[in-house]
C-alpha cells in the first residue's frame, strides 16, 4: 500500500494498491504538513477502527475487547458493561467480576442472563462476536 498526499508521488510505483488523498494547499502557504497529515491521521483511524469492528473487538458503538490492566481500564471496562446491558453500576462490577474481569464475556452474561461458562463458549461458538451471540439468541 501506498499511501501519499501527493497523485504523482515517486513512492506509488512500489504499492501494490495506492491511496493518494488530494487535500488542497495549506491555509498557511508553506506549510505542507498540517492538512496532509491530518488526512492520513483520519484515514488511517478509519482502517484500524474497520479492523476492529470487523475482528470481533467492538459491540455496538463500545471496543469492548479491553484488557483491564489498570484502574482506568477496571472502570472503562465496567461503564461498558453498565451501558451495553443496561445495567446499575453494582450489577455492572459483579458482572466484570464474575466474568473474571473479561467485559466481552460479562456483556454477554449481563445481555442473556447466562453463566460465565455458558457466555464463553457462546463467544466461542460466534468467533468472538458479541452482535452473532445476541443475534443468535434471538
Amino acid at each position: 500500500m501506498a499511501f501519499t498526499n501527493n497523485q504523482n508521488a515517486p513512492l506509488h510505483e512500489y504499492g501494490d494498491h495506492v491511496l493518494a488523498i488530494d487535500v488542497g494547499p495549506e491555509v498557511v502557504m508553506g506549510s505542507t504538513r498540517m492538512k496532509a497529515g491530518t488526512s492520513q491521521k483520519l484515514v488511517l483511524n478509519m482502517i484500524t477502527t474497520a479492523t476492529m469492528i470487523q475482528l470481533g473487538k467492538v459491540y455496538e458503538n463500545l471496543m469492548v475487547d479491553v484488557q483491564p490492566v489498570n484502574k482506568k481500564l477496571i472502570e472503562r471496562s465496567k461503564a461498558m458493561i453498565q451501558y451495553a446491558t443496561d445495567c446499575d453500576e453494582q450489577q455492572a462490577d459483579l458482572l466484570f467480576k464474575t466474568s473474571g474481569k473479561k467485559p466481552k464475556v460479562a456483556i454477554v452474561m449481563g445481555l442473556l442472563q447466562v453463566s460465565k461458562d455458558e457466555a464463553e463458549q457462546l463467544l466461542e461458538k460466534n468467533g468472538g462476536y458479541i452482535y452473532r451471540v445476541v443475534d443468535d439468541d434471538q
